[in-house]
């Protein structure tokens, strides 16, 4: 059998590793592909990324006790006591890296479609999406 703690560390540890990898890809077709539609798929990535490292960083082990409690925090009862509050705090999640996560996604999801467009209007007035192309045309 493995241990429940051996697994969540493994697993966060692949999360980490992820993340990290994949903000190391964002970056670089951010600044080493030439193609603009490439670039805007890296950013969106980049955006994912951190927004995954947010809710990372939101995370809250359920510890009870010392032990994993799979149990979500939830108030069972509408008449909350100091004791049953104090063990709701200890095992909430923290909300702001959450309203963060929400907020950046509209954003990240309005600045995605201004770029699209932008990319077609690229696209009208050069005739090409290769930015390599559109800077030998301008100058």
């Amino acid at each position: 059998m493995i241990n429940p703690e051996f697994l969540n560390t493994y697993l966060l540890s692949i999360v980490i590793f992820s993340l990290l990898l994949n903000t190391a890809l964002a970056l670089y077709g951010i600044f080493y592909k030439p193609h603009y539609i490439k670039k805007v798929i890296c950013l969106t990535i980049l955006s994912d990324t951190a927004n995954t490292f947010a809710i990372y960083i939101g995370y809250r082990r359920w510890l009870n006790d010392g032990t994993i409690n799979p149990r979500p925090p939830v108030l069972p009862t509408t008449e909350v006591s100091p004791g049953v509050l104090s063990q709701f705090l200890a095992r909430a999640v923290d909300p702001l890296p959450q309203a963060l996560v929400l907020t950046a996604v509209v954003i990240g999801l309005a600045v995605t479609v201004f770029l699209i467009f932008l990319g077609h209007q690229l696209y009208l007035h050069y005739g090409t999406l290769d930015m390599r192309r559109i800077r030998k045309l301008k100058g």
